[in-house]
């Protein structure tokens, strides 16, 4: 039932009850006055005089049937206060349970949102920490031994990166069998040598050759054991394939 309802009943139920209470007042002033009336003849005034003035005398019966008039219509008059004061406080209970009902629905979405931002803030935090360590390593340059297992793999690095075939095995396989390992090996014999362009380094490489398949981001130098091998290495892919593909004197 709405405030408007109920306010409106109120509003009727207290005018019920004022003429009720009048109405009570008035019966029983009735009431009273009749129960006084005096019933002896002898009593009686003038005729004409007593038929304008005299009150109507009730019988036993007629006055407790008045008085149980007045006492139903009190109690309906109770009963109804009773039943407006009820109304009102269940209009009270529904706004206030109502109320607490919208304040609930208000915390929940509140809390809702607060926990959908923590995760997203959580999930973005995350993303940024790996990205983060993701370009530290990036940047991060590997340090290679200086010896021929270290020379091989940071060769192996940079052809990786510029798409040139060759695995450590057939670096190792064709250095060792042209150099031995020496990045500072020189063929004086040979007939590239008699046209003064000797074979030099780690995989005896003339420098004609060694130009023009130099691997840019390494020095520009013939004994450099790293130079030497992807130059070499770019060379054998261009001719044959690979370097793994390389098992004699190219």
């Amino acid at each position: 039932m709405s405030v408007s309802r109920i306010s409106s009943r109120n509003r009727r139920l207290n005018k019920a009850q004022k003429l009720s209470v009048a109405g009570v007042s008035t019966l029983a002033a009735a009431a009273v006055a009749l129960t006084l009336a005096p019933n002896d003849a002898s009593a009686a005034p003038e005729p004409k005089a007593a038929a304008a003035t005299a009150p109507v005398a009730f019988t036993g019966g007629q006055t407790k049937a008045l008085q149980a008039s007045l006492i139903e219509q009190h109690s309906t008059a109770a009963q109804l206060v009773k039943a407006a004061d009820a109304a009102k406080a269940d209009a009270a209970a529904e706004k206030k349970k109502a109320a607490a009902k919208a304040e609930a629905k208000a915390k929940a979405v509140a809390e809702a949102k607060s926990k959908a931002a923590a995760k997203k803030k959580a999930k973005a935090d995350a993303k940024k920490r790996a990205a983060k360590k993701a370009s530290r390593a990036a940047d991060r340059k590997p340090v290679y031994k200086n010896n021929l297992d270290g020379w091989i793999r940071e060769a192996l690095s940079i052809m990786h990166k510029k798409h040139i075939p060759g695995t450590y095995e057939g670096l190792h396989r064709n250095i060792m069998r042209e150099s031995s390992g020496n990045p500072r090996a020189i063929n004086n014999w040979d007939i590239n040598a008699i046209n003064g362009i000797p074979s030099k380094g780690l995989l005896q490489v003339i420098k004609p050759t060694f130009d023009f398949y130099h691997v840019k981001g390494t020095k520009h130098d013939q004994y450099d054991p790293v130079a030497n091998i992807t130059a070499a290495a770019n060379y054998a892919a261009d001719k044959y394939g690979s370097i793994d593909n390389v098992d004699s004197a190219y």
